[in-house]
């Protein structure tokens, strides 16, 4: 759904270019505070989510890759709005979908550079907010396990796709180039977006629930799943026969934090994945043209189109330039875009992380916050 230049007119298109840019900025400062606070201990859960986001970002970027049939001449691809807000958060979620975007625009020439605030719009901030809106709505009725989280990801993914349609439909009817009637372009996208929706809520829910098996933990949505441990005494035991607890001593230490578990292998999997799709597996992606331009042709939305101006990239879409061999000029185009979007993703929620901690470093400890060794 990646919106080309010429698609929306100069007013709407800076209009959403200032709608991304706040929503960017308030997503930042919701990050660093998902960052600090993801896992136990704060800094700890930090230091393992910010390489862990800058992954969601690569993974995002390499699954677009796959374009996938859902009916005849078109295709669809992961939006991914959904999967990013519910494994990392919906704040950090803007983030990462907005760094793939910025990198397909800029480096393969996929979606308009004046239409990148349309994008992050559209794409970004309507289908993170309203896929982790549903999420939690549906994680409270639902019963207290993890299937419900693989459920209702499902869910809130199916939805946002079809969302993002009717969040098109809006601005091209505030600022589309052609003239196109308006209830064709609502029945046009939201008609196809539904069927990419099942797509893109198959690969959620497989992606969540993979990482649930193995590292609950790690998933933002997940949280609160796991309920503590409790002392429980024998069930033949009287109030009046349990003996009282008795006081700690007042030199008693305190007891030792419970230890971290490593997410390198989580990291190293998911890097895998990602070369693995964007590396080989998109060689064999439908090449249809998806949803958006499906519709765009049939129905006379890119009359005004422009070429991008990046179109004679070295990476333009996403074929690294002079390789005659097609596999090995798109998988080498892959790679090399899944370790541009693992740098920068990871260096931003870096840069967050530490901005975090130093904030809070430079705050007077109180006596619940001081230190302890075992940091």
């Amino acid at each position: 759904m990646h919106v080309p230049d010429g698609f929306i007119n100069a007013p709407v298109s800076v209009a959403t270019g200032a709608v991304a840019a706040v929503a960017v900025a308030v997503s930042l400062r919701g990050a660093r505070r998902e960052l600090a606070g993801a896992g136990a201990g704060g800094v700890a859960g930090a230091e393992r989510t910010a390489p862990l986001a800058g992954l969601v970002a690569a993974f995002i970027f390499a699954v677009q890759m796959l374009n996938f049939p859902v009916a005849a001449g078109t295709s669809g691809h992961l939006l991914g709005g959904a999967l990013a807000a519910i494994l990392v958060g919906p704040y950090t979620g803007v983030l990462c979908v907005s760094v793939v975007l910025l990198m397909q625009g800029v480096l393969f020439a996929d979606g308009g550079l004046t239409a990148l605030g349309v994008n992050i719009t559209d794409m970004a901030i309507v289908t993170t907010v309203v896929a982790y809106a549903l999420f939690r709505g549906l994680v409270k009725v639902l019963p207290r396990r993890r299937r419900s989280v693989t459920v209702a990801s499902f869910v809130a993914a199916l939805v946002s796709v079809p969302a993002a349609a009717v969040a098109f439909t809006g601005l091209y009817a505030l600022g589309g180039t052609a003239d196109v009637p308006i209830g064709k372009v609502f029945t046009a996208m939201v008609g196809v977006h539904v069927l990419i929706g099942i797509g893109e809520a198959t690969i959620t829910a497989l992606t969540v629930g993979a990482v649930i098996a193995v590292r609950p933990d790690l998933v933002h949505g997940a949280r609160g799943l796991t309920k503590p441990l409790e002392l429980r005494t024998s069930p033949l035991a009287t109030p009046a026969d349990e003996p009282a607890p008795a006081a700690a001593p007042a030199s008693a230490a305190p007891a030792p934090a419970a230890p971290r578990r490593s997410v390198r292998r989580v990291w190293l999997a998911g890097v895998a994945a990602a070369l693995v799709c964007a590396g080989g597996v998109s060689y064999y992606a439908s090449a249809s043209p998806d949803g958006l331009e499906k519709v765009a042709h049939d129905h006379g939305i890119d009359a005004k189109a422009e070429d991008h101006a990046a179109k004679d990239s070295p990476l333009a879409d996403y074929s690294v330039k002079d390789i005659t061999d097609p596999r090995l000029a798109g998988g080498l185009a892959g790679v090399i875009g899944v370790g541009a979007t693992l740098a920068v993703g990871t260096g931003v929620f870096v840069i967050l992380r530490r901005r975090r901690n130093t904030g809070a470093d430079d705050r007077p400890a109180t006596g619940a916050e001081r230190p302890s060794e075992n940091v």
